[in-house]
């Protein structure tokens, strides 16, 4: 990945390289980031985990291990299975399963993943993960928890029933982490649900806000934000797009969830910068060094990828649809679960008033059918889509549109000709029970589609959820378009640009399916935890 500031072109930047950072496995092996194991004798101090630990993409027989050391060295982790109260269980675990990654050094910014596979479904692992340095020492360690998905069958004492948690927008415009109300509560907030695993539906960092010491917001007391040098101007270099995640696990709330929650992580825009397309040239002055989206898009790509629990096609390639050029991708969850997480940013097309009368890119031609093709595939009772942009809602970017939507009520055009295939496909080939999860617009709401108020009819109804922020600004409510006949079931919003200070108008959604699949219950939840909107959907059979 080019760390000067030399242009790439497209092809580059959506074949995701990413140097320094490749991963290298075969399941049930360690994920090793490449590197020369270091020179002896550089390393003086016992190596910490400065941004705690975490999992992700756990299924029903696998999960990605991750933390980040203080210097270099690799990852070891022991993986024991335990039962609801923490005591440990019989069988192949209860010693612990030790795995090891390779090296960690710089060109990751110290980062490791490892994969574990062939694991049992629906068990619970305690995993202590600690670095080993050059001479052989053992650094801090820490203790994660995670639970993998029901399966045919069951581990110990666990009960197929899964609950989640959704959301987007962490430390946007100028929010960041706040002391005074003891940090982004709303991570707290939605640690104490007990989720069995968070979505995050994209902008997980804001690198093109900078973050300042204080904020003056009408009508509160100041606003102070404990602050870092990477996160006082917008991300250019690969560093300063490091230093965005690094910054956000620097706090207490979302390290003890991360910890505990395996993480399914999306991105959207602000990864990068404000509603960026492949190809864009920025006219902002704040960008002094780089104004090429396509540079600046795999720098913040690269810094992603390090710091989410993902894996790459060597370690998940089997069935999983991920690769380099692919983080779009599918997670198992047991027989009434298929977790869908799209990538509406890579593949998009130019924003326009989107008002082409040919089909214009969201997901791209190869995702758009990976996706039908893996809705058709799925033989989960509920097939969720993590769409990190939302569907009928309109979103301008100047007088653009940055969204699907372009708020010409009638017949699809551009983008929204892409989305009319993939619902035309859930119909003709009776896909059923696809729920829709998105974020990105700062506020929530429940939106039901049906072709009886549309202009486009060639669709089965549906329902799409919206959730967020969980730290940023407050907004909306925004506009729906017509064209997919959305109503509105429910919607609620801050004051626009009303701080995250009292929780009130910061949102999360929760869903719960019970073990038999028989339902799938939606919350919106504020970050008091207070839930403003609930909804049950019983599934078509």
């Amino acid at each position: 990945m080019p760390t000067n500031n030399a242009p790439i072109n497209r092809r580059q930047l959506v074949s995701g390289s990413l140097a320094g950072a490749a991963l290298i496995a075969l399941p049930g092996t360690a994920i090793a980031h490449r590197g020369e194991r270091p020179v002896p004798g550089l390393i003086s101090k016992r190596l910490t985990l400065p941004s705690g630990v975490a999992s992700g993409d756990v299924s029903s027989n696998s999960a990605v291990l991750w933390a980040r050391s203080s210097g270099p060295g690799r990852l070891h982790a022991t993986l024991q299975a335990i039962s609801a109260d923490g005591a440990p269980l019989r069988g192949r675990f209860a010693r612990g399963l030790r795995l090891t990654s390779g090296w960690a050094n710089p060109t990751s910014d110290h980062t490791a993943k490892i994969f574990a596979g062939k694991l049992p479904s629906g068990t619970r692992f305690k995993v202590t993960y600690a670095f080993e340095d050059d001479r052989g020492r053992m650094g801090e360690r820490a203790i994660g928890t995670f639970t993998t998905a029901p399966g045919k069958r069951f581990g110990p004492k666990t009960s197929a029933a899964q609950s989640f948690v959704w959301t987007a927008d962490t430390a946007g415009q100028g929010y960041g982490i706040n002391e005074d109300i003891g940090g982004m509560r709303g991570y707290a907030a939605m640690h104490a649900t007990k989720p069995d695993f968070f979505l995050h539906s994209g902008d997980t960092v804001y690198a093109d806000n900078p973050i300042e010491k204080t904020l003056e917001v009408p009508n509160e007391p100041l606003w102070r934000n404990v602050v870092t040098e990477e996160v006082s101007k917008v991300a250019e270099t690969l560093n300063e797009f490091r230093g965005r995640h690094r910054y956000n696990m620097m706090d207490k709330n979302l390290r003890a969830m991360y910890a505990e929650v395996p993480v399914i992580a999306q991105w959207d825009d602000h990864e990068t910068t404000n509603n960026w397309w492949p190809g864009e040239i920025l006219e902002d002055e704040r960008y002094t060094q780089v104004r090429d989206v396509d540079t600046l898009a795999a720098r913040g790509r690269q810094a992603w990828q390090e710091y989410m629990p993902i894996a790459d096609s060597r370690a998940l390639s089997r069935g999983t649809g991920f690769e380099p050029a692919r983080i779009y991708r599918k997670v198992e969850r047991g027989d009434h679960l298929d977790v869908f997480a799209l990538d509406m940013r890579t593949f998009k097309s130019e924003n326009t008033p989107g008002k082409e009368q040919h089909e214009t890119d969201i997901l791209g031609e190869e995702q758009t059918r990976w996706l039908i093709r893996g809705l058709r595939r799925s033989r989960a009772t509920w097939k969720v889509i993590g769409n990190d942009l939302p569907l009928g809602l309109i979103v301008p970017d100047g007088k653009d549109r940055e969204s699907i939507s372009n708020a010409d009520h009638g017949a699809p055009l551009g983008r929204e000709l892409q989305l009319a295939r993939i619902l035309k496909a859930i119909k003709d080939y009776d896909i059923k029970n696809v729920v829709f999860l998105t974020g990105d617009v700062h506020y929530c709401a429940a939106h039901h589609y049906s072709p009886e108020r549309a202009a486009f009819k060639d669709f089965k109804p549906f329902w799409e959820f919206v959730a967020g922020p969980i730290n940023a600004g407050a907004f909306g409510p925004n506009t729906l378009d017509r064209t997919f006949g959305p109503r509105v079931d429910f919607e609620q919003a801050g004051p626009p640009m009303a701080s995250p200070r009292n929780g009130d108008h910061q949102y999360f959604g929760h869903v719960a399916i019970p073990e038999d699949g028989s339902e799938f219950t939606v919350k919106l939840v504020n970050a008091n935890g207070k839930a403003v909107y609930q909804r049950t959907l019983t599934p078509e059979r």
